[in-house]
């Protein structure tokens, strides 16, 4: 999906909504994406940013999922800040452009064999799924799959732990988060597939009923673009690297969090938006403080700086692992 940004260049306004907008949020916990505070919501936290640049605010209160999508139907709530979509959702939520890409990989217990390359590759395990969450045909269509559908990560990662399912789908960023802060959990307890079995987009979705909805959905669009801009995304998902069509040339270009790049070129993103290949190649188009860069060596060398890693000192523990 592209989003001219002639329109953000202009700072055309887009009128239809007060700047003192407040929109009242559901979403369920589904960490690292949406927690309960004090603890991180990279989902809420770009959503929030986002919006705030449109002079919106938004509070969010969390729920059991399947609480989130009847509120909201019910009018209740505005909308939610972390949803996939799905055609039911469609007839009442005007989704955004989507804001992050969920791959979703199969864990198992040490061990287990996770070669799986595709969903349809478990037929007959039994696999743990967070209950009427959007997963699309790759899932509903694999009858000889046994789904086993739980509350959230955790109560699936504790019956997975206990054997009372063979594996648990879950989002690859949430592994990856899980390796960096609680390494020694993950190796102890768990197998983790190399491979994504399907991808999903995540949006910021509110009530088509709502007034002045297509006004807040496209401002959000701008709040996102402009951060992938300027590197504040990147820093909210704690990533070095990401990959976007920032100039909406259908081209995408590598974005680093700063002007610090790093030493060498970047071995490995993480993809803001839907590709239309599985697994694209990594490109050579680099985009830092408003110049494309065509090639790492055209890159100045003013930038070929190693980037400052803060030293976070909050707790980081996104699932527990007692038992």
């Amino acid at each position: 999906m592209k989003i001219a940004l002639t329109i953000l260049i202009l700072g055309v306004f887009i009128p239809g909504i007060c700047q003192e907008t407040k929109l009242n949020l559901a979403s369920d916990i589904w960490p690292p994406f949406t927690n309960i505070e004090p603890h991180r919501s990279f989902a809420t936290d770009l959503v929030n940013e986002a919006l705030g640049r449109a002079g919106i605010t938004a509070n969010t209160e969390v729920l059991e999922f399947e609480e989130v999508i009847r509120d909201i139907q019910q009018g209740k709530y505005d909308g939610s800040a972390a949803l996939w979509y799905s055609q039911d959702r469609d007839e009442f939520l005007l989704y955004s452009a989507p804001y992050l890409q969920n791959q979703l990989i199969v864990v198992g217990r040490k061990g287990a064999d996770v070669s799986m390359t595709s969903f349809s590759d478990l037929k007959g395990k039994r696999v743990a799924v967070v209950g009427n969450y959007a997963y699309g045909t790759e899932v509903d269509d694999a009858g000889d799959v046994v789904l086993v559908s739980g509350h959230n990560d955790q109560e699936n990662l504790e019956r997975l732990i206990k054997e009372e399912v063979d594996y648990m789908l879950v989002d690859r960023l949430l592994i990856q988060y899980l390796i960096t802060h609680q390494k020694e959990e993950v190796t102890k307890y768990l197998q983790v597939g190399t491979k994504y079995l399907f991808k999903r987009s995540l949006h910021f979705a509110i009530r088509k009923d709502l007034p002045g909805a297509e006004s807040i959905i496209e401002r959000f669009n701008q709040g996102i673009i402009k951060m992938v801009m300027d590197g504040s995304y990147n820093r909210i998902l704690q990533v070095n690297w990401i990959r976007a069509d920032v100039d909406g040339d259908g081209k995408l270009e590598m974005v680093p969090s700063g002007i610090h790049a790093g030493m060498a070129a970047p071995t490995s993103s993480y993809d803001v938006w839907f590709q239309n290949t599985s697994s694209p190649p990594l490109n050579d188009r680099y985009y830092i403080e408003g110049q494309i860069y065509q090639g790492w060596d055209t890159v100045p060398p003013e930038y070929k700086v190693q980037p400052i890693v803060s030293d976070v000192q909050e707790d980081f523990k996104l699932l527990k692992f007692s038992f």
